[in-house]
């Protein structure tokens, strides 16, 4: 590998962990949000009888947030789940082609569904109103489009990954 391909290598990898690091520390600040809320709610409901609709919406809202943000940091650790019994017996090169198809598959999957369809949703929903927060819908739908975004992100990253893991491959 030569020495430009070897620092835009370095460069895309130091990009990936500075958005791996801000998306796991909207998640945890998410949970930790979720955590105070759930306890408020609890709290004000037993000791005195008088349930937060608020509290109960809004950890219901960022419950939607942690799983799309949950599920494009995932993807872009190559955790995701798979079933790699069959694909763990090809070849190393035949495997990293099998990965980068599958890879290919869940983009399309992203920009049709989760980008332009939940672009599409959350738009539409700008106009409801939320009835306990007062916000609009499209806000909370807004969590499908954006959690695309960082998936195309990190789609992009993994195969300027695997396409460097296939050329190093004799």
């Amino acid at each position: 590998m030569d020495n430009n391909s070897s620092l835009f290598l370095k460069r895309v990898n130091q990009a990936k962990a500075g958005v791996d690091f801000v998306i796991s520390w909207l998640c945890i600040a998410i949970v930790g949000a979720m955590t105070l809320l759930v306890t408020y709610q609890v709290v004000s409901r037993y000791l005195f009888n008088s349930p937060s609709a608020v509290s109960e919406v809004l950890s219901r809202y960022l419950f939607i947030w942690l799983i799309f943000f949950g599920s494009a940091y995932v993807f872009g650790l190559r955790e995701h789940m798979s079933i790699s019994f069959i694909k763990d017996k090809f070849a190393p090169k035949i495997r990293i082609i099998t990965d980068m198809f599958i890879e290919l598959v869940i983009l399309v999957f992203t920009a049709s569904i989760m980008i332009f369809g939940g672009y599409n949703t959350s738009m539409r929903q700008m106009w409801q109103m939320d009835s306990a927060l007062q916000t609009p819908m499209g806000f909370i739908y807004a969590a499908i489009p954006a959690s695309g975004a960082f998936i195309v992100f990190y789609f992009l990253c993994n195969q300027i990954n695997l396409i460097a893991r296939f050329k190093n491959i004799d």
